[in-house]
């Protein structure tokens, strides 16, 4: 007895993806455009929970000769697009308190909204135009960790910063 699954259709293969990420992003864009308590204190722990990731990623499956060269790089545009996406947010000691709020700009979503574009539209490109999908997993991996690590790097020395400046 043979049993058939259901495959999507080429089109809604590609539409549900899409779909559930213009959600996600939209709920994200308002969450992230509202002014919120801004801790330099705790800006190191989604870096360090994140490169936790990365590492068991790459000790279970290691980029193969090749890979570690396109991580490298894909690791060091990641530290200057989250250096540059850090720069878009919009920091401020709040004149009463003292304390640091920070608002994520619609361009930094935007920036984001643009990332997330070009690595689906790489993912789903990857069969047309022959590419390792370990390597890319891996290099998206690293280019998230070098941007997602500046991004807070920025953050903190402009906070502190700020901060110097308010008190002074």
């Amino acid at each position: 007895m043979q049993i058939h699954t259901a495959q999507p259709s080429g089109l809604l293969q590609y539409a549900i993806p899409i779909v559930i990420a213009a959600v996600v992003l939209t709920l994200r864009a308002r969450r992230m455009t509202q002014v919120r308590p801004l801790k330099p204190e705790q800006l190191w722990i989604v870096p360090a929970v994140y490169l936790a990731i990365v590492v068991a990623l790459f000790v279970m499956t290691p980029p193969n000769a090749i890979g570690w060269p396109i991580c490298a790089a894909a690791l060091l545009a990641g530290a200057a697009i989250g250096w540059q996406r850090g720069k878009t947010m919009h920091i401020e000691v709040h004149p009463e308190t003292g304390t640091l709020n920070q608002k994520a700009s619609m361009a930094g979503v935007m920036f984001l909204v643009v990332l997330f574009a070009i690595k689906f539209a790489a993912q789903t490109g990857t069969h047309a135009f022959h590419v390792n999908v370990a390597v890319l997993t891996d290099a998206f991996a690293a280019l998230a960790l070098g941007m997602f690590t500046m991004t807070r790097v920025e953050m903190y020395v402009r906070a502190k910063r700020l901060l110097e400046a308010a008190r002074a």
